[in-house]
């Protein structure tokens, strides 16, 4: 467990923004220490002091901590994004996946269909003569025509 690391005059954040006394046994010290305020700051605005001070008092020490992080986590992804949260940096990231996957196969693809030509012994130069690709390199080697617009890939939720 974490400690809090404050002195018996200066309160954790939580008691401070609440403008309370910060006693021995207050549930948030250990995890909100006086020189972090933004952290229980966030906290506060979207989950509200009485509903986390009700949810780590229902969890075991052990398991305080990490609920803390997440908390945090989710309330400041609330801030930026007070509709879906995690949820909508989630779905962000999964339409970047799904586009670069496409990406992915269209290059395989195209690696593919080059290794065939080089096997077969089709070049596209006729300077060449039949020869392997040998010192010049067809046109599209590891270009893509993918055109995509990701401006749309961080800003719509899925």
């Amino acid at each position: 467990m974490k400690e809090s690391g404050k002195s018996s005059s200066s309160p954790c954040a939580a008691c401070k923004l609440l403008r309370r006394r910060c006693g021995h046994d207050c549930v948030f010290a250990p995890y909100f220490p006086a020189d972090e305020p933004h952290k229980f700051a966030n906290v506060h605005k979207v989950f509200g002091a009485s509903n986390v001070s009700k949810m780590l008092q229902e969890l075991p020490e052990h398991k305080r901590e990490d609920a803390v992080s997440s908390m945090v986590y989710e309330a400041n992804a609330r801030v930026r994004d007070p509709v879906y949260g995690c949820v909508g940096a989630i779905s962000s990231l999964q339409q970047q996946i799904d586009v670069l996957r496409t990406q992915l196969a269209m290059a395989q693809a195209e690696v593919v269909q080059l290794r065939l030509r080089q096997s077969t012994g089709i070049t596209n130069s006729p300077t060449n003569s039949g020869s392997p690709i040998m010192g010049s390199q067809p046109k599209g080697y590891f270009h893509m025509d993918l055109d995509v617009d990701q401006s749309n890939c961080l800003n719509e939720p899925m």
